[in-house]
Protein backbone atom coordinates (compact mmCIF):
# COMPACT_ATOMS: atom_id res chain seq x y z
CA UNK A 1 0.00 0.00 0.00
CA UNK A 2 1.57 3.58 -1.30
CA UNK A 3 1.23 6.21 0.90
CA UNK A 4 -0.77 8.32 -1.74
CA UNK A 5 -3.36 5.00 -0.53
CA UNK A 6 -2.87 5.42 3.35
CA UNK A 7 -3.41 9.25 2.65
CA UNK A 8 -6.78 9.02 0.80
CA UNK A 9 -7.87 6.89 3.00
CA UNK A 10 -7.27 8.59 6.20
CA UNK A 11 -9.11 11.70 4.30
CA UNK A 12 -12.15 9.57 3.65
CA UNK A 13 -12.25 8.51 7.23
CA UNK A 14 -11.87 12.09 8.87
CA UNK A 15 -14.37 13.50 5.92
CA UNK A 16 -16.79 10.75 7.36
CA UNK A 17 -16.25 11.83 10.75
CA UNK A 18 -16.85 15.67 10.29
CA UNK A 19 -20.37 14.52 8.17
CA UNK A 20 -20.95 12.27 11.34
CA UNK A 21 -20.37 15.89 13.74
CA UNK A 22 -22.70 18.09 11.44
CA UNK A 23 -25.68 15.64 10.99
CA UNK A 24 -25.75 14.99 14.43
CA UNK A 25 -24.69 17.92 16.62
CA UNK A 26 -28.15 18.32 17.63
CA UNK A 27 -27.94 14.62 18.88
CA UNK A 28 -25.00 15.73 20.73
CA UNK A 29 -26.94 18.57 22.18
CA UNK A 30 -29.50 16.42 23.28
CA UNK A 31 -27.04 13.22 24.99
CA UNK A 32 -24.73 16.30 26.82
CA UNK A 33 -28.10 17.62 28.37
CA UNK A 34 -29.18 13.81 29.73
CA UNK A 35 -25.65 12.74 30.79
CA UNK A 36 -24.59 15.78 32.26
CA UNK A 37 -27.74 16.47 34.26
CA UNK A 38 -27.66 12.37 35.25
CA UNK A 39 -24.23 13.21 36.38
CA UNK A 40 -24.89 16.14 38.85
CA UNK A 41 -27.62 14.66 40.47
CA UNK A 42 -25.35 11.87 41.24
CA UNK A 43 -23.27 14.13 42.27
CA UNK A 44 -25.61 16.01 44.43
CA UNK A 45 -27.65 13.04 45.49
CA UNK A 46 -23.85 11.27 46.98
CA UNK A 47 -22.98 14.27 48.26
CA UNK A 48 -22.42 13.64 52.57
CA UNK A 49 -23.22 17.06 53.45
CA UNK A 50 -26.54 18.21 55.67
CA UNK A 51 -29.43 19.66 53.15
CA UNK A 52 -30.52 23.38 53.81
CA UNK A 53 -34.03 24.79 53.64
CA UNK A 54 -33.45 25.90 49.69
CA UNK A 55 -31.18 23.46 47.47
CA UNK A 56 -31.34 26.01 45.05
CA UNK A 57 -27.99 27.54 45.69
CA UNK A 58 -26.49 23.83 45.54
CA UNK A 59 -28.15 22.88 42.44
CA UNK A 60 -27.68 26.21 40.76
CA UNK A 61 -23.81 25.84 39.91
CA UNK A 62 -24.34 22.19 38.33
CA UNK A 63 -27.00 23.49 36.10
CA UNK A 64 -24.73 26.30 35.15
CA UNK A 65 -22.24 23.97 34.14
CA UNK A 66 -24.18 21.76 32.36
CA UNK A 67 -26.08 24.57 30.57
CA UNK A 68 -24.00 27.01 29.63
CA UNK A 69 -22.14 25.15 26.85
CA UNK A 70 -25.26 24.06 25.46
CA UNK A 71 -26.59 27.35 25.05
CA UNK A 72 -23.60 29.09 23.84
CA UNK A 73 -23.13 26.06 21.26
CA UNK A 74 -26.87 27.20 20.37
CA UNK A 75 -26.07 31.21 20.06
CA UNK A 76 -22.55 30.10 18.31
CA UNK A 77 -24.46 28.19 15.27
CA UNK A 78 -27.12 31.31 15.34
CA UNK A 79 -23.87 33.84 15.14
CA UNK A 80 -22.30 31.92 12.90
CA UNK A 81 -24.47 30.10 10.70
CA UNK A 82 -22.85 32.00 7.32
CA UNK A 83 -19.16 31.90 9.10
CA UNK A 84 -17.28 31.24 5.85
CA UNK A 85 -18.70 34.19 4.40
CA UNK A 86 -17.78 36.72 7.21
CA UNK A 87 -14.85 39.56 6.27
CA UNK A 88 -10.87 38.43 6.68
CA UNK A 89 -9.63 40.47 9.56
CA UNK A 90 -7.94 43.65 8.54
CA UNK A 91 -4.99 43.12 10.20
CA UNK A 92 -2.90 39.75 9.86
CA UNK A 93 -1.74 38.31 13.05
CA UNK A 94 -0.09 35.06 11.48
CA UNK A 95 3.00 36.36 9.58
CA UNK A 96 4.66 33.34 9.31
CA UNK A 97 5.81 31.63 5.88
CA UNK A 98 4.76 32.89 2.29
CA UNK A 99 1.65 33.41 1.38
CA UNK A 100 -0.57 35.04 -1.52
CA UNK A 101 -4.12 36.19 -0.65
CA UNK A 102 -6.63 34.94 -3.17
CA UNK A 103 -10.47 35.98 -3.01
CA UNK A 104 -13.11 33.60 -0.91
CA UNK A 105 -14.19 32.33 -4.00
CA UNK A 106 -10.74 30.70 -4.76
CA UNK A 107 -10.32 29.71 -1.97
CA UNK A 108 -13.43 27.61 -1.65
CA UNK A 109 -12.19 25.77 -4.87
CA UNK A 110 -9.01 24.67 -3.39
CA UNK A 111 -8.44 21.30 -2.95
CA UNK A 112 -7.46 21.40 0.79
CA UNK A 113 -10.50 23.95 1.67
CA UNK A 114 -12.72 22.77 4.75
CA UNK A 115 -12.25 21.35 8.14
CA UNK A 116 -11.35 17.71 6.90
CA UNK A 117 -7.81 15.97 7.88
CA UNK A 118 -6.22 16.65 10.48
CA UNK A 119 -8.48 19.82 11.35
CA UNK A 120 -11.09 17.08 12.24
CA UNK A 121 -8.61 16.05 15.68
CA UNK A 122 -8.21 19.37 16.65
CA UNK A 123 -12.62 20.05 16.27
CA UNK A 124 -12.92 16.55 18.59
CA UNK A 125 -10.65 18.04 20.89
CA UNK A 126 -12.08 21.34 21.42
CA UNK A 127 -15.49 19.14 21.33
CA UNK A 128 -13.97 16.43 24.43
CA UNK A 129 -12.78 19.23 26.14
CA UNK A 130 -16.03 20.53 27.26
CA UNK A 131 -17.72 17.33 29.13
CA UNK A 132 -13.60 16.56 30.45
CA UNK A 133 -13.61 19.68 32.11
CA UNK A 134 -17.18 19.74 33.44
CA UNK A 135 -16.14 16.32 35.14
CA UNK A 136 -13.20 17.41 36.71
CA UNK A 137 -15.37 20.07 37.86
CA UNK A 138 -17.80 17.68 39.31
CA UNK A 139 -14.79 15.52 40.63
CA UNK A 140 -13.30 17.87 42.78
CA UNK A 141 -16.29 20.33 43.43
CA UNK A 142 -19.17 19.00 46.26
CA UNK A 143 -21.84 21.38 47.07
CA UNK A 144 -21.51 23.70 49.25
CA UNK A 145 -23.22 24.41 52.38
CA UNK A 146 -24.76 28.02 52.99
CA UNK A 147 -22.59 28.38 56.28
CA UNK A 148 -19.65 27.23 54.36
CA UNK A 149 -16.07 28.74 55.40
CA UNK A 150 -14.67 31.74 53.62
CA UNK A 151 -12.06 29.34 51.67
CA UNK A 152 -14.60 26.85 50.58
CA UNK A 153 -16.88 29.54 49.45
CA UNK A 154 -13.86 31.48 47.30
CA UNK A 155 -12.63 27.76 45.99
CA UNK A 156 -16.17 27.20 44.41
CA UNK A 157 -16.68 30.42 42.79
CA UNK A 158 -13.50 30.44 41.41
CA UNK A 159 -14.02 26.99 40.00
CA UNK A 160 -17.56 27.14 39.02
CA UNK A 161 -16.02 30.61 36.74
CA UNK A 162 -13.63 28.36 35.32
CA UNK A 163 -15.87 25.48 34.13
CA UNK A 164 -18.33 27.27 33.26
CA UNK A 165 -16.71 30.32 31.42
CA UNK A 166 -14.22 27.85 29.62
CA UNK A 167 -16.77 24.86 28.59
CA UNK A 168 -18.73 27.80 27.03
CA UNK A 169 -15.68 29.15 25.40
CA UNK A 170 -14.06 25.97 23.31
CA UNK A 171 -18.00 25.18 22.53
CA UNK A 172 -18.00 28.53 20.56
CA UNK A 173 -14.12 28.19 18.84
CA UNK A 174 -15.88 24.27 18.16
CA UNK A 175 -18.35 26.05 16.15
CA UNK A 176 -16.53 28.52 14.60
CA UNK A 177 -14.01 26.14 13.32
CA UNK A 178 -16.77 23.74 11.83
CA UNK A 179 -18.21 26.72 10.11
CA UNK A 180 -15.26 28.21 8.91
CA UNK A 181 -14.94 31.32 10.52
CA UNK A 182 -11.84 33.71 9.67
CA UNK A 183 -11.37 34.57 13.67
CA UNK A 184 -11.16 30.81 14.40
CA UNK A 185 -7.72 30.78 14.69
CA UNK A 186 -6.99 33.65 16.91
CA UNK A 187 -10.14 32.91 18.61
CA UNK A 188 -8.63 29.72 19.81
CA UNK A 189 -5.27 31.16 20.21
CA UNK A 190 -7.08 33.80 22.78
CA UNK A 191 -8.94 30.83 24.96
CA UNK A 192 -5.56 29.49 25.61
CA UNK A 193 -3.98 32.43 27.25
CA UNK A 194 -7.05 33.20 28.73
CA UNK A 195 -7.40 29.57 30.22
CA UNK A 196 -3.58 29.91 31.87
CA UNK A 197 -4.17 33.57 33.30
CA UNK A 198 -7.54 32.19 34.76
CA UNK A 199 -5.23 28.73 36.30
CA UNK A 200 -2.51 31.65 37.53
CA UNK A 201 -5.75 33.79 38.85
CA UNK A 202 -6.92 30.85 40.62
CA UNK A 203 -3.97 29.95 42.76
CA UNK A 204 -3.30 33.71 43.45
CA UNK A 205 -7.24 34.04 44.71
CA UNK A 206 -7.88 30.94 46.52
CA UNK A 207 -4.39 30.71 47.82
CA UNK A 208 -4.48 34.22 49.78
CA UNK A 209 -7.89 33.21 51.30
CA UNK A 210 -7.19 32.67 55.35
CA UNK A 211 -7.93 29.09 56.88
CA UNK A 212 -7.07 27.41 53.35
CA UNK A 213 -6.24 24.04 54.68
CA UNK A 214 -2.86 22.77 53.23
CA UNK A 215 -4.14 19.45 52.13
CA UNK A 216 -6.92 21.28 50.32
CA UNK A 217 -4.13 23.57 48.92
CA UNK A 218 -2.27 21.03 48.08
CA UNK A 219 -4.62 19.13 45.63
CA UNK A 220 -5.90 22.65 44.23
CA UNK A 221 -1.80 23.04 43.33
CA UNK A 222 -1.95 19.84 41.58
CA UNK A 223 -5.23 20.31 40.16
CA UNK A 224 -4.15 23.93 38.28
CA UNK A 225 -1.08 22.60 37.15
CA UNK A 226 -2.78 19.75 35.43
CA UNK A 227 -4.82 22.60 33.32
CA UNK A 228 -1.83 24.37 32.66
CA UNK A 229 0.03 21.61 31.40
CA UNK A 230 -3.14 20.36 29.59
CA UNK A 231 -3.13 24.03 28.00
CA UNK A 232 0.42 24.53 26.75
CA UNK A 233 0.65 21.17 25.55
CA UNK A 234 -2.32 21.67 23.19
CA UNK A 235 -0.79 24.94 22.25
CA UNK A 236 2.24 23.60 21.85
CA UNK A 237 0.52 20.92 19.40
CA UNK A 238 -1.63 22.77 17.68
CA UNK A 239 -0.10 26.08 17.16
CA UNK A 240 2.26 25.32 14.37
CA UNK A 241 -0.31 23.59 13.08
CA UNK A 242 -2.47 26.96 12.78
CA UNK A 243 0.39 28.95 11.43
CA UNK A 244 1.68 27.24 9.36
CA UNK A 245 -0.89 24.39 7.63
CA UNK A 246 -2.06 25.06 4.51
CA UNK A 247 -5.56 23.71 5.26
CA UNK A 248 -6.13 26.70 7.74
CA UNK A 249 -4.96 29.04 5.55
CA UNK A 250 -6.86 28.47 2.84
CA UNK A 251 -9.74 27.70 5.09
CA UNK A 252 -9.90 30.25 7.72
CA UNK A 253 -7.03 32.91 6.21
CA UNK A 254 -8.54 32.53 2.42
CA UNK A 255 -4.13 32.53 1.40
CA UNK A 256 -2.36 30.28 -0.71
CA UNK A 257 1.49 29.50 -0.56
CA UNK A 258 3.11 31.67 -2.75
Amino acid sequence: MDLKTVNDKLHARSAALLLSLENRLERILQAWLLLGGLACAARIAFSPMPRGSSALPEVAPYLLVVAAPFVSTLLALRWFAKGDEQPQPVTRLARVGTWRSVSASEARLHRLYGTSGIMVSLLVGMLLNVPIRALEYLAAMPPVPPAAPQWLSTLHFAMTFDAVLFTSLYAIAFVAALRRVPLFPRLLVAIWLGDLTMQLLTAQLVGGTPGLPLKVAGGLQALLEGNVKKVLISTAIWLPYLLLSTRVNVTYRHRVPA
